[in-house]
């Protein structure tokens, strides 16, 4: 006997558009809030900041991995994610060796996480093309991508100049990730529930 309200089950699609902008805002947030610590204590945090960025480095790391074995990856995007997530995890636990190489070679490290994340969330989203969020995303991986970029080409004379710019850089990525979140958010709910 059936009844005329039957329940359909949530498929992994629905479940992963759901709860995927949660992660993205909570990236996003942990950004900003990295860089502004960065940005009010720059002399006093320099130590403190090779650690936090580490903390950033392997959370992220956390969430790209599980993002990489989402079941709406490709086998090439999950290659990608995967290896994003693997240096993040590298680059984070490399901060918390010595406190001065990683304060200056952060620089040179960070440039290169974000290349490879601006790259995988760029080629993500040129590819799926009813993706939430899409323009969001195409714009920061670009952005992403330059910041890397600049990270790595210009030699910085202080790393006073290198906590500045990069606490800039977290704000304006994180803001970005946040904006991300909330589009995602919006956009899941047209997904259908048994996809």
């Amino acid at each position: 006997m059936t009844t005329s309200k039957e329940e359909v089950s949530e498929g992994p699609v629905h479940a992963l558009a759901r709860s995927a902008w949660q992660w993205i805002l909570v990236t996003g947030v942990l950004s900003v809030a990295l860089g502004i610590i960065i940005l009010v204590w720059p002399g006093k945090t320099l130590v403190v900041a090779g650690v936090l960025f580490g903390i950033y480095l392997i959370v992220s790391g956390v969430f790209q991995l599980i993002a990489a074995f989402g079941p709406h990856v490709s086998a090439g995007m999950r290659v990608l994610a995967f290896i994003s997530a693997i240096l993040s995890f590298i680059l984070g636990f490399f901060c918390f060796r010595d406190e001065l190489d990683a304060i200056w070679l952060l620089a040179i490290w960070i440039g290169i996480s974000w290349i490879f994340r601006g790259i995988t969330t760029l080629t993500v989203a040129i590819a799926a093309d009813g993706m939430p969020g899409r323009g969001w995303s195409i714009f920061f991986g670009i952005l992403l991508a330059i910041a890397g970029g600049w990270l790595i080409a210009v030699p910085f004379a202080s790393i006073g100049a290198l906590t500045l710019v990069v606490g800039c850089w977290l704000i304006a990525i994180g803001i970005m990730e946040i904006i991300s979140a909330f589009q995602v958010k919006g956009s899941a709910k047209a997904v259908p529930r048994e996809l």
